[in-house]
């Protein structure tokens, strides 16, 4: 008798009841998330305010969905968390996950609308958060801009399409081969984008994004460009940075934390400069100034000296130590020694022993013996 009467009460209820409120949410958000991939602005209207609708219209989207986490009603009024899932046509290999805050009103006859959709609190920005989003395609390069006109979309297209090949030549084509490139209004908008303060980047031409280690799962890599340091490169400045970011987004697999900065940010100037027709002194101004003022570093650049908040004098040694360390490898071990190098210490699997054993390896040195001889490079090549 007491199993029966415990059954009747769980059958009549006794868990806790579903939230019907949030289902609502939900349904409305699907509704949402369908309006805009087929691109009805009338269905997209009828589940809350457009603004949205008309800044994502240009992307080139594969997917887009919503996921509520959470529900704060007060009344006719609610405060929704939800995970934001999207890909990008032709792009993402997966889908990138955004948290997001939507503010939700209830009208008299039940029915829910969104007020607003902006990223969760401590969340980076998506580029249609600050402004329409304009497209340009390229033969290996999918370029979106808010603010920049399509002349200038263009421009980057072209550069990241002759990077594409240029990274392929060097380091092979066991990667996707196409790129990614978001261009932002200002400084204050890239930073937006990395959810990260705007003097951290202040000075830096384009940073890339992206899961290191190569799960296989992470989405494409996106080139984030700061407009403002960009904008007074050269012909030549631009295409380097183009390419040393794609190097960036084709290396990923293989970069692990077990790869130094050194080795990461010198193999992708190292593949950047390959076309440049830059001499040594000319790529590596600060080290050289450094060199003939009476100094040489004692030591290959550790992973602080490339921190952003660093002195730029010092940062930019560090920059330019690890391209010579990569072309010293280049000139005197061959560029497919360099290439299973930089394999060999990310899949080494952890930091410690990581470098030592490549080197060991595949190059057939040590640590000491490089350190010593790349120091005498430095100064063959700079002094």
């Amino acid at each position: 008798m007491l199993v029966s009467l415990l059954a009747s009460l769980v059958a009549c209820g006794g868990g806790p009841k579903p939230d019907g409120a949030r289902t609502q949410v939900q349904q409305l958000l699907d509704r949402r998330a369908d309006a805009l991939l087929a691109h009805d602005e009338s269905a997209f209207a009828r589940t809350g305010e457009r603004t949205e609708f008309a800044h994502v219209g240009a992307v080139p989207l594969a997917a887009w969905s919503y996921r509520v986490t959470a529900l704060h009603r007060t009344g006719a009024t609610a405060t929704a968390a939800a995970d934001l899932r999207y890909r990008f046509q032709g792009y993402d290999k997966a889908p990138v996950t955004a948290a997001r805050t939507l503010t939700l009103r209830r009208t008299a006859d039940g029915q829910w609308y969104v007020e607003s959709d902006r990223p969760a609190k401590k969340t980076a920005q998506q580029l249609w958060d600050q402004g329409t989003v304009r497209v340009v395609r390229g033969r290996h390069s999918l370029v979106l801009g808010v603010g920049a006109s399509g002349g200038l979309l263009r421009d980057y297209a072209a550069l990241a399409d002759h990077a594409v090949p240029s990274v392929s030549g060097a380091w092979g084509t066991e990667w996707a081969g196409r790129v990614v490139v978001l261009v932002p209004d200002s400084l204050d908008d890239m930073a937006g984008l990395l959810g990260s303060p705007a003097s951290s980047y202040r000075g830096i031409a384009a940073v890339t994004t992206g899961e290191a280690g190569g799960s296989g799962q992470a989405p494409a890599d996106r080139v984030i460009v700061n407009p403002a340091a960009y904008a007074v490169l050269g012909a030549v400045g631009k295409q380097v940075v183009l390419t040393h970011e794609t190097t960036h987004v084709a290396t990923r697999a293989h970069t692990t934390r077990a790869t130094p900065l050194w080795l990461s940010e010198g193999y992708a100037d190292w593949v950047g400069y390959l076309d440049s027709g830059r001499s040594a002194p000319q790529a590596a101004p600060e080290l050289s100034r450094y060199l003939q003022d009476g100094h040489t570093p004692g030591a290959l650049p550790t992973d602080k000296d490339f921190g952003f908040g660093s002195d730029a004098n010092e940062l930019a040694r560090a920059y330019e130590g690890g391209w010579l360390a990569c072309r010293m490898i280049a000139d005197r071990w061959g560029p497919e020694k360099l290439d299973a190098f930089y394999r060999a210490v990310g899949d080494h699997g952890k930091r410690q022993g990581a470098v030592e054993s490549a080197m060991k390896q595949v190059l057939g040195t040590t640590l000491d013996d490089f350190t010593t001889q790349w120091r005498a490079y430095l100064t063959a090549q700079l002094g």
